[in-house]
């Protein structure tokens, strides 16, 4: 098993910036993602993006341009850097890691941390 820990969640006012980060540790084999979903209040869970292990990044529409994920291979720790933040952008954000292990595919998926964006 591979344990996801999110952190950096918070208040934040309208245009401000707010990164959040996430730590995999446990059964780490080979991370070949990591990435973030939210889950606005009454709303499906939705993709924010993702960075392969290559570097490769992609967003959501409604978030490209604002905010940009990264990736520090050497402590499986992935960030979320939140700018130009807006109330729509209010969520729980849930970090998640794609783990490979042989031809075992594995994803997992945090408990999550609030952003809350106040107008």
């Amino acid at each position: 098993q591979v344990q996801l820990v999110e952190s950096g969640g918070g208040l934040v006012q309208a245009g401000g910036s707010l990164t959040i980060s996430c730590v995999a540790s446990g059964d780490v084999h080979n991370i070949e993602r990591m990435g973030w979903y939210r889950q606005p209040p009454g709303l499906q869970r939705e993709l924010v993006g993702f960075i392969t292990s290559a570097g490769a990044a992609n967003y959501a529409d409604s978030v490209k341009g604002r905010f940009t994920i990264s990736f520090d291979n050497a402590k499986n720790t992935v960030y979320l850097q939140m700018n130009n933040l807006s109330p729509v952008d209010t969520a729980a954000y849930y970090c998640y890691v794609r783990d490979t292990h042989g031809t075992r595919v594995t994803d997992y998926l945090g408990r999550g941390t609030q952003v809350t964006v106040s107008s």
